[in-house]
């Protein structure tokens, strides 16, 4: 009687098939964007579009957990417009502003510097004449 391990012989043989497994792509469930709604409503509330995306963020999200993912992405889609309409108008809406002001307070010193050196004209042109 042979006690040694099993010879290869009595094992199974290995299946070198590989099974098709049926692959469904499955899409991501969409983003709801409620970190980037609490951000612009906390810090860059412009026209109150934080508190609209942060609205449409939180309805996503209610969406997603119940299932329904086509209303979740319709949700999704309307909170990223708005967190990005508040995003650009909190970002370029002072730098437009700091752009005037630098452009007006130059326009000003250019206008008070030919007002100055017009005035200053006119009074040592006139003492010049009467001599």
């Amino acid at each position: 009687m042979d006690t040694s391990y099993p010879r290869e012989d009595y094992l199974p043989a290995p299946s070198h098939k590989r099974e098709l497994s049926p692959t469904t792509l499955v899409a991501p469930p969409p983003r709801d964007h409620l970190v980037w709604s609490i951000f612009n409503t906390i810090y860059m509330n412009f026209c109150c579009l934080g508190f609209v995306a942060l609205a449409f963020s939180v309805k996503a999200r209610d969406r997603k957990v119940a299932g329904d993912v086509e209303a979740a992405r319709r949700f999704s889609s309307k909170a990223r417009c708005y967190n990005a309409l508040a995003t650009a108008g909190s970002v370029v809406l002072p730098l437009l502003l700091a752009a005037l002001v630098i452009t007006g307070i130059i326009h000003l010193s250019k206008l008070a510097q030919e007002s100055v050196s017009f005035f200053t004209y006119q009074f040592s042109g006139s003492d010049d004449e009467d001599k």
